[in-house]
């Protein structure tokens, strides 16, 4: 399998918050759990992220600010993240949920690698594709980490006497 973009991505659909599930870390955040990303469309054409996080072994949660912008002719699948001004590194969209329940985002030299979802928990056997693809494309997937997010509960319903 080739490691390339997916055909297209619809910008607004995109928008919103995702749980960032699994990850092959990057030298920033190696040390981060429970990450959660929330895009907003700025008015100058951009993403403005809204990063929040936890470190290994603190509980009080951190915030980090990134900019996303669109790779003109990519059709949305190619961005160019920026976390420092003025360095801005590659972002594809590899594999996206028709219904953009979940995103496999890598770069073009397999340097990093992340699955994420609207939710903080992902049925095992997509996440076992979703791997099982990405290792075909050519990430080493074996060094992905869990985010470790706590899945919410569902509360029980109070049974009736």
């Amino acid at each position: 399998m080739e490691n390339q973009p997916v055909q297209g991505v619809d910008i607004m659909a995109y928008a919103g918050k995702w749980f960032s599930l699994y990850s092959i870390p990057t030298f920033m955040d190696k040390h981060w759990r429970e990450t959660i990303e929330t895009y907003v469309i700025h008015p100058d054409g951009y993403y403005a992220v809204f990063t929040t996080y936890k470190v290994i072994g603190q509980e009080k949660r951190k915030y980090f600010r990134s900019k996303l912008f669109v790779v003109r002719g990519s059709r949305n699948a190619r961005f160019k993240a920026q976390f420092v001004w003025p360095f801005k590194e590659d972002y594809w969209v590899i594999e996206l949920a028709d219904d953009y329940s979940y995103v496999v985002v890598g770069h073009p030299k397999h340097k990093y690698l992340f699955i994420m979802a609207r939710k903080p928990e992902m049925d095992k056997a997509l996440l076992n594709e979703l791997i099982e693809r990405c290792a075909k494309k050519g990430y080493p997937t074996a060094k992905l980490v869990s985010q470790e997010h706590k899945a919410v509960q569902p509360t029980p319903e109070k049974e009736h006497a």
